[in-house]
């Protein structure tokens, strides 16, 4: 099967390798299309030392929707479309790839993949928002608006938030916001964003403020405008294991912060499931995320382009069958 690897800094290759097998409980997939991720960009896109490459085949690469080619379960059959969470220490950068049932989600027969594998990333999110207190007529924060910050914008306007307030240096992503239902949009490096929150919030602040963004300096804003015993959602993967935090504010905001991960909460696919469920009913639109589509011979220009914000890039799409 062809498949692409990380052959050093920075550099992808295609290779041919041999495809996987299903063992019994297992369903084999043929992998149609494939979603880069910022956390793929982040870390495994950026440079490591010599001895990590090549690095494992199909990595990194986490987001990933296609067909069941066979199934050795009685859960699943063969010709059924499925979103599929590699296992840990692999990706999605292969034609074909062998999972169990846990790590799948069923997706409707009708509409284009492309569009349902956006449910992955937003269904991370929506599990991030299952951990907030109620925000119905309250006020909201998201300091990023990548992928994952529309998709909190998204989810929290249809909520019920009185206001989104989304915060990003990128004037093209802030654009973007307004069709995911943010209700105002800061930029920080034309703006004062303490004082333009402290406007929109009457002064008290937000009552959630979500870190989408993963640097230290959006990181400690959220403790820096978030009202007192108010609550920060922290998503964002920083880059350092250890991230100084201004001591001060969190005695005088007294905030309740939370780590939310999805896939580390012991039951990946629910969330998953449930976005699938929601868009399919019209609730939302996580396919408004996509602003690329490629293929696969086109990888390495797909990874520079997100990890350079290249051409207003939001999410690429990646056609695995071309």
């Amino acid at each position: 099967m062809r498949a692409a690897r990380l052959a050093g800094p920075k550099h992808f290759e295609i290779l041919e390798t041999d495809a996987p097998v299903a063992a019994d409980g297992q369903c084999l997939i043929r992998l149609e299309r494939v979603s880069v991720c910022g956390s793929d960009c982040r870390h495994g896109f950026q440079i490591h030392p010599e001895e990590h490459y090549p690095m494992p085949i199909g990595m990194p690469c986490h987001e990933l929707a296609g067909t069941i080619v066979e199934s050795r379960t009685d859960e699943y059959h063969e010709g059924q479309r499925v979103i599929v969470i590699p296992p840990r220490g692999s990706g999605g950068l292969v034609e074909y790839l062998a999972s169990d049932t846990d790590r799948m989600i069923l997706l409707p027969d009708e509409g284009p993949l492309d569009e349902w594998v956006m449910c992955q990333p937003s269904g991370t999110v929506l599990y991030s928002c299952q951990q907030m207190p109620n925000i119905l007529g309250k006020n909201v924060v998201v300091m990023g608006q990548g992928s994952i910050g529309l998709s909190f914008a998204m989810i929290t306007s249809r909520q019920g938030a009185s206001s989104v307030t989304v915060v990003d240096p990128l004037d093209y992503r802030l654009e973007k916001s307004k069709q995911f239902g943010s209700t105002h949009r800061i930029n920080p490096n034309k703006e004062n964003i303490y004082e333009a929150i402290a406007e929109i919030t009457g002064g008290v602040g937000p009552d959630v403020v979500v870190e989408a963004a993963g640097y230290p300096d959006s990181f400690n804003d959220c403790f820096r405008v978030v009202r007192q015993f108010g609550t920060i959602i922290v998503f964002g993967i920083q880059a350092d294991d250890i991230v100084p935090i201004e001591h001060n504010l969190i005695m005088e905001r007294q905030p309740r912060m939370i780590g939310t991960t999805g896939a580390r909460s012991g039951d990946p696919t629910s969330q998953i499931k449930h976005m699938v469920a929601l868009r399919q009913r019209g609730w939302c639109e996580p396919a408004n995320l996509i602003t690329h589509r490629m293929d696969f011979p086109d990888v390495q220009k797909a990874y520079v382009m997100y990890d350079q914000q290249q051409d207003e890039v939001i999410k690429v799409v990646i056609n695995l069958e071309n």
